[in-house]
């Protein structure tokens, strides 16, 4: 097996597949039984522990946490109804433009 970043679309899939699987028995079914709020609170704590780690200068544990942080991402989004695919679009829209021009180009909220 490849490892690269079509390992989030490898991942993406397995996650699809826990889907309505029995909680009991795997980690990802359970957190999307919960719903899209219960999987985001966990997203927001997987996100603080990669900044944690970050600021700590930890590069071994920075790369633990942010595998972490990806794959309650992709959870997330699974739970909301996005695919990879539409994020991969997204930023393949963006690829050469500089962020900031991107930011200013954004619709008021």
């Amino acid at each position: 097996m490849s490892i690269d970043a079509t390992v989030l679309d490898r991942l993406s899939a397995t996650i699809e597949r826990r889907r309505g699987t029995d909680p009991a028995t795997s980690y990802t079914a359970k957190l999307l039984a919960k719903g899209p709020a219960a999987a985001a609170k966990k997203l927001g704590e997987e996100a603080i522990e990669t900044v944690l780690e970050a600021v700590q200068d930890n590069p071994g544990r920075l790369a633990e946490e942010s595998a972490d942080l990806l794959y309650h991402l992709l959870v997330v989004w699974a739970a909301c109804g996005v695919r990879p695919e539409e994020v991969w679009a997204a930023l393949g829209r963006r690829e050469g433009v500089s962020g900031i021009a991107e930011k200013a180009a954004r619709p008021a909220v």
